[in-house]
């Protein structure tokens, strides 16, 4: 788009151009849906009709287009950068065994718990400092949930994005998921309750100092199912007699 931006600054400049050169212009570029873009184009309409915003306009969308070049280039150096610190970390191999997490979050991730393991006493700890555990409050016989504001924002965010992005890489995680849209949980609502679940995985490896591995997870998950179905087999029988 910079490209694009750069040699035709206006809608006046490019809708005159003629369709094959800029077809062979987007071909050359990467770019999706190209005769839709074409289309939109060509049907687009100018949002104003000033001559002096008109005449003014390309001059600051040809700054602003090398402001961006400038800008990625110092995000790709900084991304190199914190690519090669955080393979350093004594932790690394616990965010990167992470489904999801991926090469933008699990720096995050790692950042988010830090490296002080008596900063939490539990999950519940950490789920309540980063903002992905309710509030909960009372006042006589009233009771109720509400959102919690007073928590760094940035982290509160990292969880969710890493539990959507599990969704596709961790089979549990998609069944939990859609249990919860299932029970008519929109999806931002679903996402933090899977965030939820995956913050008590991600501190029992934090805490252990071991990588996630997902055998080991599922091996519990039927351990605590088969115990659970032992005892409401008991406590009906208990009933029954």
């Amino acid at each position: 788009m910079g490209d694009l931006l750069e040699q035709w600054p206006s809608l006046q400049d490019l809708q005159p151009v003629q369709p094959v050169k800029l077809e062979k212009f987007l071909h050359d570029h990467p770019c999706s849906e190209i005769p839709e873009r074409l289309t939109q184009i060509r049907q687009a309409m100018a949002a104003t009709h000033d001559r002096a915003l008109l005449d003014s306009a390309p001059y600051l969308v040809a700054a602003w287009v090398r402001q961006m070049v400038v800008l990625r280039k110092s995000i790709r150096q900084l991304e190199k950068r914190i690519a090669e610190r955080a393979a350093q970390q004594q932790d690394w191999p616990i965010s990167q065994s992470l489904p999801g997490a991926g090469a933008a979050l699990a720096p995050r991730l790692m950042v988010a718990l830090g490296t002080q393991r008596d900063r939490y006493s539990s999950a519940g700890d950490l789920q309540s400092f980063s903002g992905i555990a309710p509030v909960k409050q009372a006042s006589g016989n009233t009771k109720w949930v509400h959102f919690r504001w007073a928590c760094p924002k940035f982290l509160r965010q990292t969880f969710p994005e890493w539990a959507a992005c599990s969704i596709a890489q961790c089979e549990w995680a998609k069944d939990y998921y859609q249990q919860q849209k299932a029970r008519g949980k929109p999806h931002h609502v679903a996402v933090r309750a899977l965030a939820f679940k995956w913050m008590r995985i991600l501190y029992r490896c934090w805490k252990d100092r071991q990588p996630y591995r997902e055998e080991i997870y599922l091996a519990s998950l039927a351990k605590r199912r088969t115990a659970m179905v032992a005892a409401l087999a008991k406590a009906k029988g208990v009933q029954m007699s």
